[in-house]
């Protein structure tokens, strides 16, 4: 992971903080109509590849299956840098974004260890537990191999 940012870039160490620390990513796809689709996901960073889960069916799976090029996108909003005029207000943030190719993760042995990750990050009191063959079935995995990413912050 690099940032290409000029002004105030992310450190690839502080790149991969951010993404292993922020709960929600934006999972951006290619609609059938040639316009974005963007969904909230929950994710997982895993080498060079961003790794989510959702229904195994639906617009986001369609449009992956179609055109494997997609976005991903994070951000962490700390406060305002408040101004004397409404225009120079500004958001101090950091945030992410990522280009990449999309795909449907079928190894089944790969799917489980990722969905063991997910679980990890967001629900650990279930670490460890056998995922039933019916939730299984109805769960997509979608690896985003990362190909660039940007990370940049705007300062207090």
């Amino acid at each position: 992971m690099q940032s290409r940012m000029k002004k105030y870039p992310l450190s690839n160490d502080q790149i991969k903080k951010l993404l292993e620390e922020e709960p929600v990513g934006r999972l951006a796809t290619i609609g059938e109509d040639g316009y974005p689709y963007v969904v909230p996901v929950h994710y997982v960073l895993a080498g060079d590849c961003i790794y989510m889960h959702g229904l195994a069916a639906g617009e986001k799976i369609s449009n992956i299956k179609r055109n494997t090029q997609a976005g991903f996108e994070i951000d962490r909003m700390n406060g305002l840098s408040q101004a004397d005029t409404p225009c120079d207000t500004n958001t101090v943030y950091e945030s992410v974004v990522i280009r990449g190719k999309a795909r449907l993760v079928e190894d089944e042995a790969t799917r489980v260890k990722i969905l063991g990750s997910i679980v990890a990050k967001y629900t650990p009191q279930h670490s460890g537990k056998a995922f039933p063959d019916t939730v299984m079935r109805k769960t997509a995995v979608i690896e985003l191999t990362i190909e660039s990413c940007t990370g940049k912050y705007y300062p207090a």
